[in-house]
């Protein structure tokens, strides 16, 4: 049916499930009918409310508002104090926020399950979950946000849905006793948001469709990034049937070692405040490399394997031949001779740079979590306010603000405050012990009978159910990500496709962005549709073979495309091609070609 003719027969229904009956075909189910003098979107929207009593798969779950918007402008906040917010234009459609699992948890604290869905009301058949972010706790925009300069999903006629993982950052933030991540004290709170959340919310959003459409979704997708890229391998682990398509990039699916490496990486920055006789404060942490030294950082990465791929570019495209000695002779060739100054690097900021590269070890040498490959992206703006904080001084290192407490609070059992403001988190990754504390993420007890680890992870190979339903899985990723390594990612993958005797690439495709940070940024062709990949693949079978990536405004080459490739495959320049050729100059290719 088109679009069209589906409106010219909604135009004519007298209830809800009629108009559901001109979209699908399905016959009509008068239990569920609204009044004629209900039959405007408006009304239909706000008696979901009452038509929903008996729906719910959960018991107790009830809407908090139903509010139906016309088409118009919609106004999205800047995530950055001082940019311009941006404003999209909506299509018309019914907006509802949620609750459910309502309980008080076992630190006092009142909790639940809060969701936000948006119907359009010309919906497409589809569904789409919008997947959260860093400790979560904020109900999100349910808007399907999905690429930069993209269509949104809403726009596109996808129901939305989003939700906050089980606490709310506006109730359950306690200021001493780690801020947003205090929920971490509470055990049912870290499983809702280590995946338990997950399931809940899709069915609540599920069982509105249906009532709202009267069927249900021909597809359902996620797209999420960083947590919700956990939250989308959560999703094809433990809920196999749930989704069709799920796009999982940067995906924290090692939360709790990723976050022993931020300690990891602190302490290797800290080792220049030693060796420079500087206190140890988290304003001296960001002076630990000016931006002239971290542009010396990604000049020597580049003069090291910037070529490999057949082009001097300004990308590492050949990520698999950028190896520690190559990088690390260059940048001695850039140390000091003397005492430090600008324009070289120190012993000690050299040795803090290798330290970052090999990730957190014990003392015995054994690997805790990979390390970070050599890339252009080191240096780059977002990746040293990960690591060290911003030049200016405004921002601290995410590392410390958001790492600490995630560690000792929301991933070490039993959860302890890990020291008073940032400067006290700092000292608690300072004096982290990897031979005796990363254990705690595995811990139990008590009052936490299930670990961090496994409550907050999702790393395993197993994706036999997924695979079996037909699912497809994009994992998107920076090789220049600041704090969730890609070489995790790739080991997962491997072991996915040994798992499956070497056809992982028939369901799920890794795709290493050279240059790009976490998710987005950095020297890099950042901007590009995994979605519209990933729906290529669910509903026409077309297997993405790459994806082309175009450089944003704010990279050092706005308009440059290039091929991103599913790994292992690598771009390599086509001979003769120069450095502002577009995406069709390279070629995906194995490493050893």
């Amino acid at each position: 049916m088109t679009r069209h003719s589906f409106f010219n027969c909604a135009a004519s229904v007298l209830g809800l499930s009629a108009l559901a009956a001109c979209a699908t075909g399905a016959p009509q189910a008068p239990e569920t009918q609204v009044a004629s003098s209900q039959v405007g979107p408006a009304a239909r929207c706000t008696a979901l409310g009452e038509m929903m009593a008996s729906h719910w798969p959960d018991a107790g779950t009830k809407l908090s508002d139903a509010t139906y918007h016309e088409a118009g402008p919609f106004s999205i906040p800047a995530r950055i104090p001082g940019a311009p917010s941006t404003t999209l234009n909506l299509p018309a459609h019914c907006e509802l926020t949620g609750i459910t699992h309502e309980r008080k948890g076992v630190d006092g604290q009142d909790y639940a399950i809060r969701f936000h869905v948006r119907l359009p009301e010309k919906w497409n058949g589809r569904f789409l979950f919008e997947g959260g972010g860093g400790t979560n706790g904020e109900l999100g925009m349910a808007i399907g946000m999905v690429g930069f300069g993209k269509p949104t999903a809403l726009q596109e006629g996808y129901a939305i849905l989003s939700q906050d993982s089980g606490h709310s950052n506006a109730i359950n933030t306690v200021p001493d006793k780690g801020g947003p991540t205090a929920f971490g004290f509470d055990p049912q709170a870290r499983a809702d948001y280590g995946g338990e959340s997950l399931k809940t919310s899709t069915l609540a959003a599920k069982a509105l469709i249906k009532t709202y459409y009267g069927a249900d979704p021909r597809y359902s997708y996620f797209f999420g990034c960083s947590k919700g890229g956990e939250e989308g391998m959560a999703l094809a682990q433990r809920y196999p049937t749930l989704y069709d398509g799920i796009v999982a990039a940067a995906p924290g699916f090692s939360l709790p070692r990723a976050a022993i490496a931020e300690a990891w990486n602190t302490q290797a920055y800290a080792g220049i405040l030693k060796a420079e006789n500087k206190p140890l404060t988290v304003a001296n942490l960001a002076s630990t490399f000016s931006d002239g030294d971290m542009a010396l950082v990604r000049q020597s990465i580049l003069e090291a394997c910037d070529a490999n791929d057949g082009l001097t570019d300004g990308l590492v495209g050949a990520y698999h031949q950028c190896t520690s000695p190559k990088v690390i002779q260059h940048l001695k060739a850039h140390s000091c001779k003397g005492d430090k100054a600008d324009g070289c690097l120190s012993t000690a900021q050299i040795d803090a740079l290798e330290k970052v590269h090999q990730g957190p070890r014990t003392s015995k040498g054994e690997q805790i979590y990979p390390g970070l490959p050599w890339d252009a992206g080191w240096g780059d703006a977002g990746w040293r306010i990960w690591h060290i904080g911003s030049s200016d001084g405004r921002v601290p290192s995410i590392n410390v603000a958001m790492g600490a407490p995630s560690l000792s609070i929301m991933f070490s059992t039993p959860p302890k405050v890990p020291g008073v403001g940032l400067d006290g988190y700092l000292a608690y990754q300072v004096n982290y012990d990897f031979d005796r504390d990363p254990a705690k993420i595995y811990a139990t007890n008590a009052e936490f009978k299930q670990s961090a680890w496994d409550l907050m992870s999702a790393r395993s190979s197993n994706l036999a159910a997924f695979r079996a339903r037909g699912g497809k899985l994009i994992v998107p990723h920076g090789l220049s990500d600041p704090v969730f390594s890609i070489a995790d990612t790739m080991a997962w993958w491997n072991e996915v496709n040994q798992a499956n005797n070497g056809t992982a690439a028939e369901f799920t495709r890794v795709f290493p962005v050279p240059g790009m940070g976490h998710c987005q940024g950095g020297p890099a062709t950042d901007n590009y549709d995994s979605f519209g990949a990933l729906v290529n693949w669910v509903e026409k079978g077309k297997a993405p073979d790459k994806l082309i990536g175009t450089a944003g405004p704010a990279s050092p080459w706005p308009g440059r495309t290039r091929p991103i490739c599913p790994y292992p495959l690598e771009a390599q320049a086509n001979p003769g091609a120069q450095s502002n050729d577009p995406a069709a100059s390279f070629t995906c290719k194995a490493k050893s070609e």
